[in-house]
């Protein structure tokens, strides 16, 4: 399986550690220039900021057309393909796992990762498969997280028709609203952000600070804050619904994080 990792022209020491990670798992990969708005008032972020249940920032817009650009990728091709973040660190069996699945059906989302302390998830009660020693769950909430996840062609398309009208949000809670991707989550999982390890008490091989602001100087009107609101509840909505449907086959928990990360370092 084919991985596209994300990367900032600027962020080298990040890609280097990309290359020689995925070169020693014997991964193929190929590099996907992250996307670059030239601030506040690029035309391109003057027409999504307001999209999403809040004001974005300029390197939120930017990050989420960067995986936009990954998805349309996946979406040409006939393969489903492992998107990273050039800050993900890989669990040594990710290859073993990447081949078996590589020729499942059926599915159009898998994340590997694990998250923080707000990284909760809902999940399936028992595992659909075992795959090279891993849980397969299904995955009905909570995709948090973007580092690290596979994405089918079928994936691809339906969370490219949600941008059809320009809609774009926060990447990993896009991914989230899209209730009709086919998701499942890899337990214990493979993949962790470098920022994400001081949480789960492992010492990460290169030390990074987050690249994403919440920040936007934009100024809000009154109809902009309304808009807002309502984008809000009727995500919460949307979600509440959700565990109601899924309450009796779920449990909503954190995932537990591959041993070997803690014995790699």
């Amino acid at each position: 399986m084919k991985t596209l990792v994300i990367n900032q022209d600027s962020q080298t020491q990040r890609m280097a550690f990309q290359e020689n990670q995925l070169t020693s798992l014997e991964i193929e990969f190929q590099r996907v220039p992250s996307y670059v708005l030239a601030g506040t008032d690029d035309p391109v972020y003057k027409k999504h900021f307001d999209t999403w249940q809040r004001p974005l920032s300029v390197t939120e817009v930017s990050c989420f057309l960067s995986h936009k650009n990954a998805w349309e990728i996946v979406s040409s091709s006939d393969q489903p393909m492992l998107i990273l973040e050039d800050d993900a660190w890989l669990d040594i069996k990710t290859r073993g796992v990447l081949k078996e699945l590589s020729d499942m059906n059926g599915i159009d989302y898998i994340t590997l990762e694990v998250t923080g302390s707000n990284g909760k998830k809902l999940v399936s009660k028992k595992p659909e498969k075992i795959i090279f020693g891993t849980k397969l769950l299904r995955l009905y909430q909570g995709r948090s997280g973007a580092g690290g996840y596979i994405l089918w062609p079928s994936g691809a398309k339906k969370l490219l028709r949600l941008t059809s009208n320009n809609q774009i949000g926060l990447a990993d809670k896009f991914i989230c609203s899209c209730y009709e991707l086919n998701a499942y989550q890899i337990e214990p999982g493979l993949i962790i952000q470098l920022d994400q390890c001081v949480y789960h008490g492992i010492t990460p091989p290169l030390q990074v600070t987050t690249t994403i602001t919440t920040r936007t100087e934009q100024k809000l009107k009154f109809t902009h804050k309304v808009r807002y609101k309502l984008r809000r509840i009727v995500g919460e909505a949307k979600v509440g619904i959700n565990l109601l449907i899924h309450q009796f086959n779920t449990e909503r928990r954190h995932i537990i994080l591959s041993d070997n990360f803690k014995n790699s370092t």
